[in-house]
C-alpha cells in the first residue's frame, strides 16, 4: 500500500484539500498507522508530478491558503490499475514472534522458549477477546469492522502458530543447535 494510492482513492469522491484528505484518511482507516499531514502533502506532490492529481483551486478562508486537489484521468487509471491488482505475499518470512522464540531457544533453552510462547498466547487471546467485544459495537463504521475482522484473523493465525511452535520447541531447539 502506498499513501499516494490511498489518497487517489479518497480523491475519487471529489476535490479535496490536504487537510480534508488527512481527516478522510483518519475516518476511513482508524485502526491503521496514523498518517502525518506532511506525508499527505508529500504524497500529493509526488502524485502531481506523475500527473495523477492536479491543483484545482486555492482557497483562502481567513487562514493559510488551502490547495484543493482533483484526480486526473491518468490518476483514475492508476487508481483502477492499483485497486485491481493483487498484493503479492512477502517473499521473505519475518515475524517478531518467531524471532523472539528462536532467540529464547538459542539463548535460554526450551523451557524459556515454551514459557515465552505460552505467555504470548495468553496476550494474543486477550487481544482477540478485546477486539471481539469491540466488533459488536453498533457504532463501528464498515471500515472499522473490516479492520477489526482483519486483526482478529491475524491474531487467530498467531495463536495457531504459537500452539504449533510450543509443541515443537524441543525439536526446534535441537535443530538450531
Amino acid at each position: 500500500m502506498t499513501t499516494g494510492h490511498v489518497l487517489l482513492g479518497l480523491l475519487s469522491r471529489g476535490q479535496q484539500h490536504g487537510y480534508d484528505l488527512k481527516r478522510a484518511y483518519d475516518a476511513a482507516f482508524p485502526s491503521a498507522r496514523p498518517i502525518a499531514a506532511g506525508q499527505v502533502y508529500t504524497a500529493l506532490d509526488r502524485a502531481a508530478a506523475r500527473g495523477w492529481v492536479e491543483l484545482a483551486a486555492v482557497e483562502r478562508d481567513g487562514g493559510p491558503d488551502r490547495r484543493v486537489y482533483a484526480l486526473t484521468a491518468a490518476g483514475r487509471a492508476e487508481l483502477e490499475r492499483w485497486a485491481g491488482s493483487t498484493e503479492p505475499p512477502d517473499a521473505l518470512l519475518s515475524h517478531p514472534l518467531a524471532t523472539r522464540a528462536t532467540v529464547a531457544m538459542l539463548a535460554l533453552g526450551p523451557d524459556a522458549a515454551r514459557s515465552f510462547l505460552d505467555r504470548q498466547r495468553v496476550a494474543v487471546v486477550d487481544r482477540m477477546r478485546e477486539l471481539t467485544r469491540t466488533k459488536t459495537d453498533p457504532a463501528l463504521t464498515l471500515g472499522e469492522r473490516l479492520a477489526t475482522d482483519h486483526a482478529i484473523a491475524h491474531l487467530d493465525a498467531d495463536v495457531r502458530w504459537l500452539e504449533a511452535a510450543a509443541d515443537r520447541v524441543v525439536d526446534l531447539t535441537e535443530e538450531i543447535r
